[in-house]
């Protein structure tokens, strides 16, 4: 299901739900609850085991998502310029590589350019925000926990990191995306600072009820207040 920056900032705050906590034995049950919920994007975490301690998914599960989801692609990997081409080859129409995991990074932008795909630049919660400003393009994303497992809490200091992302930018096609640590208690709270795209993964799938989880979280961030209102 492709996708614009435009659409992703006209159509937010919004919803994309990990697989990292799914599971994969029944990975068709766990996308049906998805639908259910009226969940539209997936979020799939690939680590390396070099960029990040875990060693997870590749090209391979993102091709076997339906592609009635948008394919939300978060690249975890040491030097991912020669990496790329896999995923958008394999369906990603979000593809986000970190600014820390390659010395140039704006080369893999370049990379991507005319490939039909919202590209994306993440940052650490230990790298200073000012390292994404000469890489504005079409999607930032603020990393609320370090990157390499599920489940961890939310670092408090990344509500001012989204907030100095919002304000950079401003006025720009440019939407921001927040992953790591949201939970129901605070995932309105990250929509109201103006998050368009928001990344929940242990707190669907906590193995338990996943499309009443989702809808739950849903509801809450299209009930968030406006980001002016915060």
């Amino acid at each position: 299901m492709q996708i614009t920056a435009r659409e992703l900032i006209d159509n937010g705050p919004s919803l994309s739900v990990g697989m990292l906590t799914a599971d994969l034995l029944r990975l068709g049950d766990e996308l049906t609850a998805l639908d259910e919920a009226g969940v539209k994007a997936v979020h799939v975490d690939a680590m390396d085991g070099v960029f990040c301690p875990q060693s997870t998914f590749g090209p391979t599960l993102v091709k076997a998502l339906p592609d009635r989801f948008i394919k939300d692609v978060h690249l975890m990997i040491d030097e991912p310029l020669s990496k790329v081409s896999a995923y958008v080859d394999a369906g990603a129409d979000i593809l986000t590589f970190h600014v820390e995991s390659t010395r140039h990074p704006h080369r893999v932008l370049q990379s991507l350019l005319g490939a039909g795909v919202v590209r994306g630049v993440a940052i650490n919660p230990g790298t200073p925000v000012v390292a994404v400003q000469p890489l504005l393009d079409e999607l930032i994303m603020v990393l609320g926990i370090n990157p390499g497992w599920g489940g961890q809490s939310f670092i408090p200091s990344s509500e001012a990191r989204i907030a100095e992302v919002r304000a950079l930018v401003e006025g720009r096609t440019i939407a921001v995306a927040v992953d790591g640590g949201i939970t129901k208690a605070n995932i309105q709270r990250v929509a109201s600072l103006g998050a368009d795209l928001i990344v929940a993964g242990s707190a669907v799938y906590d193995g338990h009820a996943a499309a009443h989880n989702a809808r739950t979280m849903l509801d809450l961030v299209r009930r968030a207040p406006p980001a002016a209102a915060a």
